[in-house]
């Protein structure tokens, strides 16, 4: 093996290769660096380490530069196809540690058609070079504060971040998806490869739609799950609620289930109205041995739920936690508490997931119709709260232009869960509705994280890539138990 590697070394391609050709995927491109990439698992695979530089932002001509970092993992075909770029969600997901994790069997798979590339984005994983703020802004834990002054002093907070930020050093107006997607653009250079083929998740489908937009030439075949469109980064109140509506659906199907939970969306409201008239006060141990108070809020049970609908697992506990609290039984909150609460009362931001988002924006028609959906809706706007920030430098803020949905003739593979409470499956339909060879598969009992629910998924990519027609497909996975499923995840 150590000859193998020397000898790749020794003919190793060198950087800069003119993006024309499907380069030879057994050999290191550049300086890239020969390693045993492990696996969670255990497992382990020869693999390369590769990096390579952009400006921070392409409009400002004295913009630092940013080492962007990825794991190559060779294609297993005697003729590989175009590099595959694993395109993580988030925004702020790592696709090197993606890779290590559930989803590495997944990662080997696609290796039957090309380089599988594992690419932390700028400002991620490897690729992260920012600092986070805390700002000197309080959300006090024992204070129970109007919405409309939590979000003015998240408005605050950002104020001051960007001042923080750009005191490091870092230009703030680098860091949103169209500078993303030409940090593609020029990693198919640096590979060498004429074309690449984008698989993303979540925030990663947000990207690779940019991409499509910014430079569709250099795109073969594009594998997308749980879209998320390009004026979808707020989402829309009235669709969390139908969301609910599916999910009761699906709780109907299980007799035990059905009984204890028959109406989750009034079951919810009594506890949100329990919250807002009577706050529960919370003592939490810390590992330390020691303990703090909490005034547990109306407000905190709408943004732990707004972070738990994105499965059905997950789903499930935030259920029993609002089942217990309707019954006044606080056991389950208190178990809960450590994980859900901290003794951190000032507001703290992380540079690449807020300013991706606050980019990303929101049309003025969409925003007022935000507005008028969080009045009556189960979570208000609590699943997303960048909203709120974009009127503190609206310059950060890309125009509608960007958030017009793509138009092409790439091949498409939508993947999309019924009970996706991220992204949800009609918005989804929405977000490639301009993809003229668009294929949509939905995975019934599926949500936001759906590529490891069912050995059906892998198949329908490969038969995507292989270039079969899968639209209409449908994948039945498993719905867990709606009682117990979630139970596992409050220990």
């Amino acid at each position: 093996m150590k000859a193998i590697i020397a000898a790749a070394l020794l003919i190793s391609l060198s950087a800069g290769v003119p993006c024309f050709a499907n380069p030879s995927s057994a050999l290191a491109l550049g300086k890239e660096k020969p390693i045993m990439f492990a696996a969670q698992s255990g497992e382990k695979v020869a693999a390369f380490e590769g990096k390579f530089t952009v400006p921070e932002s392409r409009s400002n001509p004295k913009s630092r530069e940013l080492t962007l970092h990825y794991v190559r993992f060779p294609s297993t075909a005697k003729k590989p196809g175009w590099p595959i770029v694993y395109l993580a969600g988030g925004p702020g997901g790592s696709g090197i540690d993606t890779a290590k994790r559930e989803r590495f069997p997944l990662f080997m798979a696609m290796r039957e058609f090309g380089d599988v590339i594992a690419l932390d984005q700028r400002g991620t994983g490897a690729s992260n070079d920012l600092p986070n703020c805390k700002s000197s802004q309080v959300v006090g834990n024992m204070t129970n504060i109007a919405d409309a002054e939590y979000d003015a002093l998240f408005g605050k907070a950002f104020r001051e971040c960007l001042i923080f930020w750009k005191d490091k050093a870092v230009d703030v107006y680098g860091y949103n998806t169209k500078e993303n997607a030409a940090d593609l653009d020029a990693l198919c250079k640096h590979l060498g490869a004429k074309k690449i083929s984008l698989w993303g998740i979540s925030y990663g489908t947000h990207l690779a739609m940019a991409a499509i937009k910014q430079i569709e030439p250099r795109l073969d075949k594009i594998v997308l799950s749980s879209a998320e469109g390009l004026e979808q980064t707020i989402k829309l109140p009235a669709r969390t609620d139908a969301y609910f509506n599916r999910l009761q659906d699906a709780i109907n199907g299980q007799p035990n289930a059905k009984a204890a939970l028959p109406d989750i969306v009034a079951m919810m409201r009594r506890v949100h109205a329990k919250l807002e008239a009577n706050p529960i006060m919370l003592t939490v141990a810390t590992k330390e041995g020691e303990s703090y108070k909490y005034l547990w809020k109306r407000r905190d049970m709408q943004e732990l739920a707004s972070g738990m609908i994105a499965d059905p697992a997950s789903a499930s506990l935030l259920l029993q936690l609002y089942s217990s609290l309707d019954k006044d039984d606080h056991t389950l909150l208190n178990t809960m508490a450590p994980r859900v609460t901290s003794t951190n009362e000032n507001i703290t931001l992380r540079p690449m997931q807020t300013l991706m988002d606050v980019a990303s924006g929101t049309s003025a028609e969409r925003r007022a119709l935000i507005a008028m959906q969080a009045k009556t809706s189960l979570l208000s706007t609590f699943l997303n709260q960048t909203v709120s920030m974009e009127d503190v430098d609206p310059s950060l803020v890309l125009d509608d232009k960007f958030r017009e949905k793509p138009v092409s003739n790439i091949p498409v593979l939508l993947l999309s869960g019924t009970l996706d409470g991220r992204t949800y499956i009609e918005s989804q339909a929405e977000a490639v509705s301009g993809m003229r060879k668009r294929q949509i598969v939905v995975v019934k009992n599926a949500g936001h994280n759906l590529f490891m629910v069912s050995p059906e998924v892998t198949t329908v990519i490969q038969d995507f890539m292989r270039g079969k027609n899968v639209n209409g497909r449908e994948i039945n996975a498993e719905l867990p138990d709606m009682l117990t499923a979630g139970l596992s995840l409050s220990k």
